[in-house]
């Protein structure tokens, strides 16, 4: 066996997204701290991607509990109650934070932060800066990072957490030249984002492959409402290396307007109250009504049309937009754009408390990696904010845990090693196993499903993992390891839409009829761990 690198601390924080970098600054206070980033911490994930806004209540015509309810029906009430209260009461707090460190959003001509509608929400409630809030947000927290005593450590992938008795204790991670690091802590968050790249359209990074998901699963955590996959309504259809990306609520934020082959602005027919800026859930199978029914553009979507508003208002609301389809040959100010939808957040995630713990101690977790905040679908513009609450929470939790005397138990390096050692000994290169697994997934556990295609999506999952797969050097043991987290992360989101039968959110069972509206719905949370799964009774308020 060879000698492991071992680096200790008092906390080790898995992911440099806004959950991430928040939890680190904030566990930071409590003694060493250590952040792992698979890619360059602030570079990679997707906050810094985020383009819309961030959710919170500043005005005195709006308040939390419009936000709220707001928020709970759009997650069709799947959400747990006390999270989503945390959640609107602290989000104005954590957006004055950023603003105390730099952040610069923008404003009114009074001076007060700007806010903008967005879909599913009765107030326009969301802070932006221009159509790059994301990454504005992104580098404020890094510049702050940067003002603390926090490691970081660049380019090293987190493998698995390592247990002593029922206690995480630290991880074992692979650095850039395919090496095992041991990092003990007394306390250890996960904030590695979510993993829509098991789809083959994805918004998310190529960091977005569910390590965290994986990870916490084969640690003993529960996780709930995998099946729970966001599709967001608008993604961009060409060209073909560009399919997927993501054009932000904000376009139909200020004014844009759906309308499919015919010219119909064809909402009317699903929602004619919110039309555009109905809930994500509801606009995404619109649009894939459409183009199924034969009314799609060319190019297999729909035109999003924002022509008709005021050329400085898309210049200076929507720059980046514009800027991305001026590279396309595609000038929206004076053509629609062309769009279809795309998988884009995981509502599911490991269960939480309130102070962010798991059902694991010494394990905390923050961010999309967490399940319970949006429920069965998220309204735009509250994940920013839930990367900053539950961040801070997570950070704090952490940090406040006791100082403990751990120990690595050196047969989990042993077993580690041997599994590295067998990707060198393969037969399949992981890129073939996720090229076929994206795939599948896309065609049977998409917008639309049955349990015919999610059962067959399972098999072709079980195919796959029994694979053997290949690294042809050291350097390509983690590619290997990526594909490993994204095919069990595939299967906990098939194995928990195989257990919801009903249609919820953004869940949608075209074999199942149901009496009932979500707010009414029998079911409650789906759940999954090592030792168990199932569906929960709903609990009545």
């Amino acid at each position: 066996m060879r000698s492991a690198e071992v680096l200790d601390c008092h906390v080790l924080v898995i992911g440099s997204g806004g959950a991430g970098v928040r939890a680190a600054i904030e566990a930071s206070g409590y003694g060493e701290t250590i952040l792992v980033s698979k890619t360059l911490a602030g570079k990679g994930g997707c906050t810094t991607m985020a383009e819309g806004g961030y959710n919170a209540v500043l005005r005195e015509e709006d308040s939390c509990g419009i936000h709220f309810e707001d928020t709970m029906k759009g997650g069709a009430y799947l959400n747990d109650p006390e999270l989503v209260s945390i959640l609107v009461a602290e989000a104005p707090q954590r957006i004055n934070d950023l603003l105390a460190w730099g952040a610069v959003f923008d404003v009114t001509d009074s001076c007060d932060v700007a806010q903008r509608p967005f879909g599913g929400q009765t107030f326009p409630r969301t802070c932006y800066a221009g159509d790059r809030t994301g990454h504005e947000m992104m580098m404020t927290l890094i510049e702050r990072l940067a003002s603390t005593n926090v490691e970081i450590e660049n380019e090293v992938t987190a493998l698995d957490l390592v247990r002593e008795g029922e206690r995480v204790v630290g991880a074992l991670c692979l650095d850039g030249k395919g090496e095992v690091m041991v990092i003990r802590a007394d306390a250890t968050v996960l904030a590695t984002g979510g993993g829509t790249q098991i789809y083959d359209i994805s918004t998310n990074s190529s960091s977005g492959t569910g390590d965290g998901f994986a990870i916490g699963y084969r640690a003993g955590a529960e996780l709930i409402d995998m099946e729970m996959v966001q599709f967001h309504p608008t993604g961009a259809v060409y060209p073909y290396d560009a399919r997927g990306r993501l054009i932000t609520e904000a376009v139909r934020g200020e004014g844009g307007i759906l309308r499919n082959a015919a010219g119909e602005r064809f909402m009317s027919r699903y929602d004619p109250e919110r039309m555009e800026l109905s809930t994500r859930d509801v606009v995404s199978r619109a649009i894939a009504t459409e183009i199924l029914e034969g009314r799609g553009t060319p190019h297999g979507g729909v035109f999003l049309d924002v022509t008709h508003l005021p050329r400085q208002q898309v210049e200076e609301k929507l720059p980046v937009m514009l800027e991305q389809f001026l590279k396309f040959g595609v000038d929206i100010r004076e053509e629609p754009m062309e769009v279809a939808p795309t998988a884009h957040h995981v509502m599911g995630g490991l269960r939480i408390t309130p102070d962010a713990g798991t059902t694991v101690p010494g394990l905390f977790a923050c961010g999309e990696v967490t399940g319970g905040v949006h429920g069965a679908n998220r309204l735009g513009g509250n994940a920013l904010a839930d990367t900053q609450v539950f961040g801070k929470r997570a950070g704090e939790s952490a940090g406040r845990s006791p100082r403990r005397d751990s120990c690595i138990d050196p047969k989990a390096i042993e077993a580690q090693e041997e599994r590295l050692a067998a990707f060198l000994d393969g037969q399949v290169p992981p890129s073939t196993v996720i090229r076929s697994l994206k795939t599948a997934m896309w065609e049977g556990a998409g917008i639309f499903r049955t349990e015919a295609g999610l059962n067959k999506t399972l098999g072709v999952i079980s195919h796959l993992s029994s694979l053997r797969l290949l690294a042809r050097t050291r350097e390509n043991l983690a590619e290997c390891c990526t594909a490993q987290n994204m095919l069990l992360s595939a299967s906990l989101v098939v194995r928990g839409a195989i257990l919801r039968k009903e249609s919820r959110g953004a869940h949608m069972r075209k074999d199942v009829v149901q009496t009932w509206d979500a707010r009414n719905s029998p079911y409650g949370h789906t759940y999954q761990s090592l030792d168990r799964s199932g569906i929960e009774t709903a609990v009545r308020s």
